[in-house]
């Protein structure tokens, strides 16, 4: 999939993915301006290019937000631990997408809902398994 920020300056190139996921976090929506984070789990396997455009953020000790600094589009959420992009679905328009899963349920705010039937995880279910996934993955010193 390719897709790219307003201005043109900046492409992001991904392995083709149909699935989004919505993220009600805090942090998302007001990077989004109320609403949830729509975004592709792209992997590992992300090009972006003219990356002399873009501005990144650390928006947590484990992750980074990037955006073009010339059109201020948002281009992606990047787990630092893992290198696993998460790209907003507008950047690749004329994708069929569909919403597979929602995050941070319980910080949703009342005004608005999702009608897709989707997994949903909690705050809590959240951190757990990034928890568990960083078990798995960081090497035991002895």
């Amino acid at each position: 999939m390719e897709g790219q920020c307003l201005c043109g300056a900046v492409t992001v190139n991904a392995p083709d993915s149909q699935h989004i996921g919505a993220c009600h976090c805090g942090i998302c929506r007001r990077w989004g301006g109320g609403g949830p984070m729509l975004a592709v789990h792209c992997g590992t396997d992300v090009t972006v290019s003219g990356m002399e455009q873009v501005k990144t953020f650390a928006s947590s000790d484990w992750a980074e937000r990037a955006f073009c600094s010339q059109c201020g589009t948002h281009l992606y959420y990047r787990l630092l631990p893992t290198g696993e992009y998460f790209v907003p679905a507008g950047l690749f328009e004329g994708a069929t997408l569909e919403i597979e899963s929602q995050i941070y349920i319980d910080k949703k705010p009342d005004y608005y809902d999702l009608a897709n039937d989707t997994p949903m995880l909690t705050e809590a279910q959240v951190l757990a398994e990034f928890e568990a996934t960083q078990a798995e993955t960081t090497p035991v010193n002895r």
